[in-house]
């Protein structure tokens, strides 16, 4: 809630320079600044919208092409904006019904008539097994500048 209230205080004095005449043109754009709060709300919405009324999100592999049944744990931090249009969440989901099998699964959101939508989403950690960890999650790709590099 204090997201949204800093946001309308932010388009209110907004709203007042342009009404005292101090906007270049009428036509100004002004970019919509998206909270930390805005990022975990769209994601939960986003999750919420795409699960079944079990709780499973499905969701196919961009990498391997299996379809997975998932179910969401939590939404790490920090959550980001990568650039002035651009915003990352970071979540963490379980297989269905193997709790210990554990997918990071990263989200790429845009601002969309006033929300944020997700675009894109890539599992970024994937469930394998090691004699001495037990489950852990191995990395597919890393970050280079808010880039994805593969890593394999």
């Amino acid at each position: 809630m204090e997201g949204r209230r800093r946001r309308l205080l932010t388009v209110a004095m907004i709203w007042g320079l342009c009404a005292c005449g101090h906007a270049e043109t009428p036509d100004e754009v002004v970019e919509q600044l998206f909270y930390v709060e805005d990022i975990k709300a769209a994601m939960m919405a986003h999750i919420a919208a795409n699960q079944s009324d079990d709780g499973v999100l499905r969701l196919v592999d961009d990498q391997t092409g299996e379809s997975l049944a998932l179910r969401f744990v939590k939404i790490h931090d920090p959550v980001r904006q990568i650039d002035g249009s651009t915003y990352f969440a970071c979540t963490d989901f379980t297989l269905d019904g193997k709790p210990e099998k554990v997918y990071d699964l990263d989200f790429w959101m845009r601002p969309e008539e006033g929300e944020l939508k997700i675009y894109d989403t890539k599992v970024h950690k994937e469930p394998r097994w090691s004699l001495i960890y037990g489950w852990y999650k191995y990395p597919r790709y890393t970050f280079m500048n808010d880039e994805v590099v593969y890593l394999y």
